[in-house]
């Protein structure tokens, strides 16, 4: 069923909105919950709350796009599930890795108060489109799906040594990317 059709559903409150969601777009959100979770069951119920989430959010919102949409929910819910279970010094090793790797850039003390949550996420988009095509998959790998690098090397098929030394490298050109913009000191 297309995406337009499945929202007219959840706009006509009509409960097989959940139903066809969960069928064109269950399997990617458990990857991707998985992802950061690496638990099957956290993974579920991420996912079931975020099919909730949908539910209780359509209408009012009309997403022009119901993949990003959902999968956003279900990335957002999933990091909150990480940083619970981090309070409670349980699991998400990967997540936290990954995020420890860029975090000096992404966090600096004053960076929240200087811009605003969409100039950052537009530097951010605008510095993977100078990435090659190669780069952009294992830049988003490791820090949107939050892939370990074994499972970014059996993807690419490049060594964990050449993804650890590219991850490395693409680090140093988003510092530079984020000073030019004046957003990393």
């Amino acid at each position: 069923m297309e995406d337009k059709a499945i929202i007219d559903l959840f706009n006509a409150r009509n409960e097989t909105a959940i139903t066809e969601t969960e069928l064109k777009y269950g399997a990617l959100c458990r990857n991707i919950s998985h992802g950061i979770l690496a638990d099957r069951q956290d993974a579920e119920e991420c996912v079931n709350d975020a099919m909730m989430a949908l539910w209780d959010s359509i209408p009012p919102n009309q997403p022009e796009c119901l993949s990003a949409y959902l999968l956003k929910i279900v990335r957002n819910l999933s990091l909150n599930r990480v940083r619970d279970k981090k309070a409670k010094k349980r699991g998400g090793e990967v997540y936290m890795t990954a995020l420890d790797e860029i975090e000096n850039m992404l966090s600096a003390s004053d960076t929240e108060s200087r811009i605003d949550e969409l100039v950052l996420k537009d530097l951010l988009n605008g510095f993977v489109k100078t990435l090659s095509k190669e780069d952009r998959l294992i830049f988003t790998g490791r820090y949107w799906f939050f892939d370990s690098i074994n499972e970014i090397s059996k993807k690419t098929g490049f060594s964990e040594g050449k993804i650890k030394t590219r991850l490395y490298r693409i680090r140093k050109k988003l510092k530079v990317h984020l000073e030019k913009a004046g957003v990393y000191i």
